[in-house]
């Protein structure tokens, strides 16, 4: 009823779909353990397997969760406001504090380039302007 024998038929499809779901930490009993086509135990080994891990796994989840799940919420609880507080506190106005700074660099910056640069390539462009390239073929 809950289980499914053998692998064939699988396109790209279903095993990226498949690996996507072992990857979130979907897995079911079909995923780790699947017989290939043509070899088949008995029908009720098939069941009690699949039972015995559906089961196993169900309950040692609950148990994991109740036993670790509450502290590690604490822990991550903690780490994200830790996380927030520096952001919101320390990085953020440092982050603003720069920019405002750095404006005014660039605005120095901006007329140094002006004054300095900008002269000098007109007068470049000036004299490379007269310059004419001709080609021809010789043959």
């Amino acid at each position: 009823p809950g289980y499914r024998r053998g692998t064939e038929g699988h396109c790209k499809l279903n095993c990226i779909r498949e690996n996507s779901r072992v990857e979130k930490g979907l897995v079911d009993f079909e995923d780790v353990i699947a017989e290939p086509a043509g070899t088949y135990s008995f029908d009720g080994v098939w069941k009690a397997s699949f039972t015995t891990f559906t089961v196993t796994k169900y309950w040692c989840y609950r148990l994991l969760t109740a036993l670790v799940g509450i502290p590690l919420a604490l822990v991550w609880g903690i780490f994200f406001a830790i996380l927030s507080f520096i952001h919101i506190w320390a990085v953020v106005p440092c982050v603003k504090s720069y920019l405002i700074e750095i404006h005014c660099v660039s605005r120095v910056y901006s007329i140094c380039i002006h004054t300095f640069c900008d002269p000098l390539f007109e007068a470049m462009g000036k004299c490379f302007s007269s310059i004419r390239i001709s080609t021809t073929k010789g043959v």
